[in-house]
């Protein structure tokens, strides 16, 4: 079975489709045959892979609601390949946005995505499913399918806000939906060590999620900005800048690969 996590964190802006990407890349480059589950309408992991969401005929939409005419949407018709050996991409489009709605009156909604994943477990060694910005169906999906969670938590003001309704939404899967889920751990992304805050950041977040923060810290970073622009992950665009050395401590604590 493959290792199943969904990135999550109902704040945008906070790294998590970064973390996912460069966590998929850098699984992939140590030869682990990798999915990465776009599951944001926003798209922007199926971008940052390199994949133009504008010349595919499937997104997750389809797995997720099965309104195709030509019948039910199969997983290899969906998943495309990416210029980076061994990672392949579940990917989405703006037909994502209208997921919640249609799964509305479906039942077993909460559960649509473990159902369409079910061959992946078997063909993949990793999972990474990027959730989007809310705490609505398709992050409740993603949870469903998943056995971990990452939360990436940027060293800001702010940083802790809404975490109690995320961690409250987790607890509940946990107890109706998928009894297995477990916090793997929260990311502190974009520290930025010229200044207090970020120090003030981190000891509190620390504090707060005691024994579940990765003692990686990914900085803050230009190139890891630059990166999606050329639509491939920080650790091929630049593997030597600060980001992508940081990116891969993290890969190796979170997967136990040294």
């Amino acid at each position: 079975m493959a290792e199943t996590y969904a990135v999550i964190n109902q704040k945008g802006g906070v790294g998590k489709t970064t973390s996912a990407l460069n966590l998929a890349a850098c699984a992939a480059q140590r030869g682990r045959k990798v999915l990465l589950v776009d599951a944001d309408p926003q798209g922007n992991a199926t971008s940052g892979a390199g994949v133009d969401r504008a010349v595919l005929s499937h997104c997750l939409y389809d797995l997720l609601t099965d309104t195709t005419s030509a019948g039910r949407v199969q997983l290899s018709e969906v998943v495309v390949p990416t210029q980076i050996s061994n990672l392949s991409l579940l990917p989405a489009t703006i037909n994502l946005a209208g997921a919640d709605l249609a799964l509305a009156s479906v039942m077993s909604r909460e559960t649509r995505l473990r159902q369409a994943l079910d061959e992946a477990y078997q063909r993949y060694d990793i999972i990474l499913i990027d959730t989007a910005p809310s705490l609505g169906l398709l992050t409740i999906n993603g949870l469903v399918a998943a056995q971990g969670v990452l939360i990436p938590i940027q060293c800001e003001y702010y940083a802790l806000e809404g975490l109690s309704q995320l961690l409250e939404i987790v607890h509940l899967v946990q107890a109706q939906l998928n009894p297995g889920l477990q916090i793997t751990g929260v990311i502190l992304t974009m520290y930025d060590n010229r200044t207090n805050l970020a120090a003030e950041v981190e000891k509190e977040v620390r504090a707060n999620f005691r024994g579940r923060v990765f003692r990686t810290v990914v900085p803050r970073n230009v190139r890891v900005a630059e990166a999606p622009s050329h639509g491939v992950p920080v650790v091929m665009y630049d593997s030597g800048c600060a980001g992508s050395r940081a990116y891969w401590r993290l890969y190796q604590e979170v997967f136990q690969d040294a």
